[in-house]
């Protein structure tokens, strides 16, 4: 569990860094082209981070969309001129707590 802690950890610093860029809100997130990248840098590492965890981890949490991230990572690297802030923001807002809590609790 010590290497999976590390990645976990990762993540949930990703997470933390992304709430602080975006603390101004959401019409600060769409003006913003430095929070913008800030924080699709920090989802890019979220996903690199996720895809890393084991199998076994991964099954202890089947309501988290293991693959859809790992696929979302593949988005921002290769396809970052079809980005949707719209959906990226959604991911901030709803999505990204989820994985927080259900991350926290592995950390402890």
């Amino acid at each position: 569990m010590k290497k999976e802690s590390i990645y976990i950890d990762h993540i949930l610093e990703c997470i933390e860094a992304i709430r602080e860029y975006t603390s101004a809100g959401e019409n600060e997130f769409y003006s913003n082209r430095m929070m913008q990248k800030a924080v699709l840098r920090e989802l890019q590492e979220l996903a690199e981070s996720t895809k890393r965890l084991s199998d076994e981890i991964k099954e202890t949490h089947p309501g988290i969309p293991w693959s859809a991230i790992a696929g979302f990572r593949n988005v921002l690297v290769h396809d970052y001129l079809g980005l949707n802030l719209q959906q990226v923001w959604h991911i901030i807002e709803v999505d990204i707590p989820v994985l927080y809590q259900a991350l926290k609790k592995l950390s402890r």
